[in-house]
Formats: structure tokens, C-alpha cells, sequence
């Protein structure tokens, strides 16, 4: 079994960069945004389930999630967080899992958890955490620019969220990606050799 180091960081922080960077040193990447995309594509194997919980308004005209519709509505009404959660999270965790033994020989795998401090098992799912950390205000700025949203829905996104020190305080190693992109490269190549070395030391 491959050494699993989680993946994690609030909404801006920079974790696709990051994962980017882990990925061009031949390390495999299991990011489960990416399988949350596919699985609410037009399609999707979660897209016949989200039409039966939730009604055909929750999908676009290709069939695939509105992405829009549904967080206005997890806005107005919290509880449809969970319903969606409880469709999704089963579905992903399972393909998470097949790529993790698909990547088995592996020296090691980053596994992607936008929400890995708030899953509460973390600890049994990776072998060691990492975080990638930037400011609040780092963050709200760049999702205002990215996901052209208002400051107050990005809070409100931010709210249901671990808060910065929370992540902080589970972190195993931390990421600083508050300045120049020009300053990631570097720490991820000390991490990259340190992640080598410690999965000789465990086998």
C-alpha cells in the first residue's frame, strides 16, 4: 500500500497549484474535485440520484449539476448540504479507494481533500497531512477574481468551512502560498524528497 499524504486547504488557498506541482515530479494525484466533476457531468453516475432528491432544477440543460442553483439553495436551506453530501461523499470515497490500490506500487500518493479536516476520519484515510495555507483575505480575493462571486457568498462558503487554525492545528506540514507563485516550487521539492524519504524509513 502506497504512503498517503492527504491534501488539503480552504477554498483559494491554492491546492490545484500544489497538486500541479506534486504531479509534474511523478507523483500521482487523486483529487476528489476532480471526481466530483465527473460524477455530476452530464451523465455522471451521481446526476439520477441528485435528479430524484432534488428535482430536475438542479441540472443544467446538458444534465450535469447547476452549480449555481445548488448553492443558492444549500444557502437558503443548510440541511440540502447534507442530502447532497450523503449522495455524493459514498461515491467518491469509493473511487478514491480504487485509485489508491490502482496506485498501490506507488512510493507515494497525494490524495486531494478540499474537506479532509472536516471529514473527521482523516487520520484512518493518510498517513500524513498537508496543508496548503494562505491568509482569509488572500483567499477571498482570489475566489472573487477565479469564481467571479460576491464577497458574501465566498464568506458564507468560507463559514461552512474549517476555520484556517483548525487546519493549522491537524497539519503534519504546511504549505505557504500567501505571496508569489515563484515561492511554491521550492517547498514542495523539500517536501517531495522528505515524502521519499520517510516512506523508506516506514517500508
Amino acid at each position: 500500500m502506497s504512503f498517503v499524504v492527504g491534501l488539503t486547504g480552504g477554498i483559494g488557498s491554492g491546492k490545484s497549484v500544489v497538486a500541479r506541482l506534486f504531479a509534474e515530479r511523478g507523483v500521482p494525484v487523486i483529487d476528489t474535485d476532480v471526481t466530483a466533476h465527473a460524477l455530476t457531468a452530464p451523465g455522471g453516475a451521481a446526476t439520477s440520484a441528485i435528479r430524484a432528491e432534488f428535482g430536475d432544477g438542479m441540472l443544467d440543460a446538458e444534465g450535469a449539476l447547476d452549480r449555481v442553483a445548488m448553492r443558492r439553495l444549500v444557502f437558503a436551506e443548510p440541511s440540502a448540504r447534507k442530502r447532497l453530501e450523503a449522495i455524493l461523499h459514498p461515491m467518491i470515497r469509493s473511487e478514491s479507494d480504487r485509485q489508491l490500490a490502482a496506485n498501490s506500487a506507488a512510493r507515494y500518493v497525494i490524495l486531494v481533500v478540499p474537506l479532509l479536516i472536516e471529514s473527521g476520519d482523516y487520520r484512518k484515510r493518510v498517513d500524513r497531512v498537508a496543508v496548503v495555507d494562505c491568509a482569509v483575505a488572500t483567499q477571498i480575493a482570489r475566489v472573487m477574481a477565479r469564481n467571479k462571486l460576491a464577497r458574501d457568498e465566498v464568506e458564507r462558503i468560507l463559514a461552512v468551512q474549517a476555520a484556517r487554525s483548525e487546519r493549522l492545528a491537524a497539519a503534519d506540514d504546511v504549505i505557504d502560498n500567501d505571496g508569489e507563485l515563484a515561492g511554491l516550487p521550492p517547498q514542495i521539492e523539500c517536501l517531495h524528497r522528505q515524502y521519499l524519504a520517510l516512506r523508506s524509513h516506514v517500508g
